[in-house]
């Protein structure tokens, strides 16, 4: 008798562990058709979408040059087109609404190499009596409407930077979508 109770009890809990797998199954399937229909029926930025977007903007070492995050502005712009650094304006192609990317951009996606035809010598004495006011890491502007970073001043020359200040450097970006307007 004891054999029997050994035999059918184990009868038992085969007939269980079916059952249970079944509803695995079930339960994944209707998981993974749940997570498929979310992702695959939100809208996709594609270029030439009007997309706003918070970002944060880094160098590669950590240090922040700026952050739209904690702003009621988001930017806004035109997927895949010249408004902004190819690399930003191309990365949120593909993204979803509420989606969040971290992007490196090399610098030939950012703002380009440093062109060293920018960096220009200028007499000191174009710029007349405003001599007090040059200083290291100062803008000045040129007749031209042009903004440059003044690198080094001597008794002759001011040495003017008219690179894109963010030039040659390699900068990480975290990106969120928050609105995308279809073309």
């Amino acid at each position: 008798m004891a054999e029997e109770k050994k035999v059918s009890s184990s009868k038992k809990g085969m007939a269980i562990k079916p059952a249970y797998a079944a509803a695995v199954v079930i339960a994944l399937v209707i998981i993974v058709g749940a997570a498929y229909a979310l992702t695959s029926s939100a809208p996709k930025v594609v270029a030439g979408d009007n997309v706003s977007v918070y970002y944060k903007g880094s160098f590669t070492n950590g240090t922040v040059f700026n952050d739209n995050f904690g702003t009621s502005q988001p930017l806004t712009f035109i997927a895949g087109s010249n408004q902004l650094i190819p690399g930003f304006s191309n990365a949120v192609i593909g993204m979803s609404l509420n989606q969040t990317k971290n992007i490196t951009l090399p610098v030939n996606e950012a703002y380009g190499p440093i062109n060293p035809s920018l960096v220009i010598s200028v007499p000191i004495s174009v710029f007349g009596n405003n001599t007090k006011n040059l200083t290291v890491g100062g803008y000045v502007t040129s007749t031209s409407g042009s903004t440059g970073i003044i690198d080094a001043i001597n008794a002759s020359n001011v040495i003017v930077n008219f690179n894109p200040p963010l030039a040659g450097k390699a900068l990480v970006f975290e990106i969120k979508v928050v609105k995308i307007q279809k073309a």
